[in-house]
């Protein structure tokens, strides 16, 4: 018998207490795990004056650069900036310990021993855990409830590369495409709801993107907070290079402005 002479007709209570559930469960979790996230968010910890200084040091230098091209700062300033800031960069005044002691390698920051890290990696994997115990037990859920349970056809045509995503637990080879499994069903909530997430909750919300957050890992994740340890004095002396770089493109935007505001109002002729 050919697929598309294959008809069923499901019972109305599977569309009410399967489907509806399913969703409905769905959505809940989602919410639910926004505002746990929030709760478990701890705030973020005050940096010394010392580290901030550090940290603006590198943001002027890189600020300084972004507009050398087109500079609204005079040469004699531009170029005073730049030299003094290089000799910081050099001398390592604006490090947050203090210039490096001897002309070795610096160690590279250990992560373990900064508190700001220590609190990401544990804000990570706190997250991983509200992230990925909710859908491991709603898998189980329907897997023990509602195995091969089908529970909608989609109302569009589809190619038999569909079936296996679409028709998970079901090993049927002549159903049609179009059905939807209870278990394809989750899947397709689990990486389809992230639209519904931004609009209930705003798109700045716990509940988007989760499938990424699972596959990564909580120490990832943990390093990706504003408080992992940078090595500045790498950084630095890669600013230094980069600033005098940036002094061979220097172009102050003042340079002729008198003839250029005098030619663009008609005052001078153009030669």
């Amino acid at each position: 018998m050919s697929s598309s002479a294959v008809s069923l007709y499901l019972d109305p209570q599977i569309r009410d207490w399967v489907l509806f559930p399913i969703t409905l469960v769905m959505i809940l979790v989602g919410v639910l795990r926004h505002y746990v996230v929030l709760l478990l968010q701890s705030s973020p910890k005050k940096l010394p004056r010392a580290a901030i200084r550090e940290q603006r040091a590198l943001a002027r230098s890189q600020i300084l650069r972004a507009t050398s091209a087109n500079s609204p700062i005079p040469p004699s300033y531009y170029r005073s900036i730049s030299n003094r800031l290089s000799a910081a960069f050099e001398a390592g005044t604006y490090l947050k310990d203090g210039p490096p002691q001897g002309d070795g390698p610096s160690a590279p920051p250990n992560p373990m021993t900064d508190p700001a890290a220590m609190d990401g990696m544990m804000a990570g994997m706190k997250t991983q855990m509200v992230m990925m115990v909710p859908q491991m037990v709603i898998m189980g859920w329907i897997n023990f409830f509602f195995q091969g349970f089908v529970l909608i056809k989609l109302p569009f045509p589809l190619t038999l590369g569909f079936k296996s995503m679409l028709q998970r637990g079901i090993e049927t080879p002549d159903m049609d495409v179009r059905w939807v499994s209870s278990l394809s069903w989750y899947f397709l909530n689990f990486f389809g709801l992230n639209g519904l997430y931004r609009l209930i909750l705003g798109n700045d919300n716990s509940a988007v993107d989760t499938s990424q957050a699972m596959m990564a890992s909580p120490f990832a994740a943990g390093t990706n907070q504003p408080g992992q340890p940078q090595d500045y004095v790498k950084l630095f002396k890669a600013e230094k290079d980069n600033l005098a770089f940036a002094e061979g493109l220097y172009s102050w935007m003042g340079d002729d402005v008198e003839t250029r505001l005098l030619r663009k109002y008609g005052k001078l002729r153009s030669v």
